[in-house]
């Protein structure tokens, strides 16, 4: 009999555990943590969280939501994380999901068997299972530049995800920070510190200049009026560049650096306040840090700046730390990609299910919502896979189409348009349940 473990109860964890209850399937649910939600979870215990005390989301409530339990109608349309976190609490109760959820257990161990996997938790105990869901999330190991060495800065020293509030883990105000990074954390973060009468000043460092996008477009949340996935892909991204640069204009006006690379040929910068910070003189740009030295803080152009706080806005690694090291094909690679078929699967490992594990455009919490169609008609015999080969072709094709308008970089290695994704993954539970009817 199908026997499923799925580790972890964030956004990801949750849905897939509703839609393996709907199919029937039997399941086991772990999460180290005392509640469900995940990177959600303000001051998670299990210390994965990566929400800070002001943060509201950049999706709006409309793309966010589950597609059987909207969300409730007060909601504004760009949610403070609490409300983020209440709604994944209603979505557990609402459909029953909370008796099957152990929590404070951690995945210690998977180990392939012949047939599945043995799973070793943290209680000592181990378990075996036929398959195995991976939806731990990937925004909990902090990624640090190579000059980011604490011992050599004599300030404080600190990753985003650490950052609770200006007061905690560190005191900001009256010092001078400096902000690395340039994306939707570094700029909530930097535009929170940058008013006068907090920090004394605040610089924000970054490797290449960034298209800072707004919120809101012409009253409406920006994503709301995103081109459907039936416009043909460089008909829409040819309209979306023209429309930001309508919109925001010319990234010097600010007194930001020029990006070298189009608007949308990154994961988007998202904010409601970092343009008129900038634009106000509050926020100071730097180039690249090159090493620290002391409080001082020498910059790549020759140049350096004294500092008391350095926080660290530069991303998260994937680790998957209950599989064991010498399984290489069971961790991304040193660039920092881990190629999936339909961002779920690797080719060639039977069992193995990886839920949510993309970096979505315009939201990743109804991600493994929608992979869980599929998911959830595999193990019922359903849906049938294509062959091995295969499989490799349309993941290599579908890597292709979902990066090619981003540059090289290990943030963008699990890149995916949400609509046509969903497209084409529709698209694949229909083929494959033709090749089960065959």
């Amino acid at each position: 009999m199908t026997h499923v473990c799925i580790i972890g109860a964030g956004c990801s964890g949750i849905t897939t555990a509703k839609r393996l209850a709907e199919f029937g399937i039997s399941y086991d649910q772990f999460e180290v943590s005392d509640d469900v939600g995940g990177n959600w979870y303000f001051r998670n215990p299990n210390g994965r969280s990566a929400v800070y005390e002001s943060l509201h989301i950049d999706t709006s409530t409309a793309r966010l939501q589950f597609e059987d339990f909207p969300a409730p109608a007060d909601y504004p349309d760009f949610p403070h994380h609490t409300l983020i976190h209440d709604y994944f609490r209603a979505y557990v109760d609402e459909f029953g999901l909370r008796p099957k959820i152990e929590f404070n257990t951690a995945v210690e161990r998977a180990t392939r068997t012949g047939s599945g996997w043995d799973v070793t938790l943290s209680t000592g105990e181990t378990r075996r299972y036929t398959d195995l869901v991976v939806a731990n999330g990937h925004h909990w190991s902090p990624r640090l530049p190579a000059w980011a060495d604490a011992d050599s800065f004599a300030g404080d020293l600190l990753h985003s995800h650490a950052y609770v509030n200006p007061f905690e883990p560190v005191e900001i105000r009256g010092r001078t920070v400096i902000v690395v990074g340039m994306g939707n954390s570094a700029m909530d973060i930097a535009s929170e510190l940058s008013s006068p009468w907090m920090a004394k000043k605040l610089y924000v460092s970054a490797r290449r200049g960034v298209w800072v996008l707004p919120k809101y477009r012409n009253g409406v949340a920006a994503d709301k009026v995103m081109a459907p996935p039936d416009i043909p892909r460089e008909q829409a991204l040819a309209a979306g560049r023209q429309l930001i640069r309508e919109l925001v204009g010319s990234m010097s006006n600010y007194g930001l650096p020029e990006p070298d690379h189009e608007p949308l040929s990154a994961h988007p910068s998202v904010s409601a306040d970092f343009l008129t910070k900038a634009g106000s003189g509050d926020i100071h740009m730097l180039p690249a840090i090159e090493r620290l030295d002391g409080h001082t803080v020498h910059l790549v152009d020759g140049t350096s700046v004294e500092a008391d706080v350095i926080i660290c806005a530069t991303g998260y690694e994937m680790q998957f730390p209950f599989f064991d090291e010498a399984e290489t094909e069971l961790h991304p690679d040193s660039d920092h990609r881990f190629p999936l078929f339909k961002r779920m699967i690797k080719p060639g490992v039977d069992h193995l299910f990886f839920l949510g594990l993309a970096q979505s455009s315009p939201t990743i919490v109804n991600l493994a919502e929608q992979q869980s169609k599929l998911l959830a008609r595999l193990l019922t015999g359903r849906y049938v896979l294509p062959p091995v080969e295969e499989q490799v072709a349309i993941m290599e094709k579908d890597e292709a189409e979902h990066l090619a308008q981003y540059y090289a970089s290990p943030r963008h290695t699990i890149q995916i348009d949400f609509g046509r994704y969903v497209v084409d993954l529709l698209a694949e539970i229909e083929a494959g349940e033709a090749r089960a009817a065959s």
